[in-house]
């Protein structure tokens, strides 16, 4: 099964680094700096996980802007200067360490299946829910905040 996996595009965030924090909170975002935590942040951008000292945003994001029940927005953090992860057939290191919850939408934005999996397993739960011929597109969510990680598409 090929598939792809997408992050939020990167031009989208970058003006945001240049507000001050004022601007940032009239748009209901703030300015973070990462911690010591493990494993870090996750930028929805790059897939990639904070160190110490980083500059991050968190902003409310609406992830999924359609026209159906499954609209969906929530707070993601992003961190400045990334690029957008795009790549068939492999997952970053982000999604392999974390619980996810996997969901598959139609054609008409409707949830058709969807699967909690352990990131080091989540090839085979993609595949799973793409043998759902009706499945067109996957949403990857960190299964215990609930937030939006990633896209997956068939390659």
């Amino acid at each position: 099964m090929n598939f792809r996996i997408t992050g939020l595009p990167a031009e989208r965030f970058a003006p945001l680094f240049s507000l001050s924090d004022a601007e940032l909170a009239a748009q209901g975002a703030v300015r973070r700096i990462a911690d010591g935590r493990s494993p870090g942040y996750p930028c929805r951008v790059s897939l990639t996980d904070s160190s110490p000292g980083e500059e991050l945003l968190l902003v409310n994001y609406e992830h999924h802007p359609v026209a159906s029940p499954y609209r969906m927005r929530f707070a993601i953090y992003v961190r400045k200067g990334e690029e957008t992860f795009d790549r068939v057939g492999e997952v970053p290191e982000q999604l392999r360490i974390r619980t996810l919850a996997v969901r598959a939408f139609d054609a008409d934005a409707m949830m058709v299946g969807w699967e909690l999996a352990d990131g080091k397993n989540l090839e085979a739960a993609i595949e799973r829910l793409f043998a759902n011929e009706r499945a067109a597109y996957l949403h990857v969510h960190y299964a215990a905040p609930g937030c939006y990680a990633a896209r997956v598409e068939r390659a």
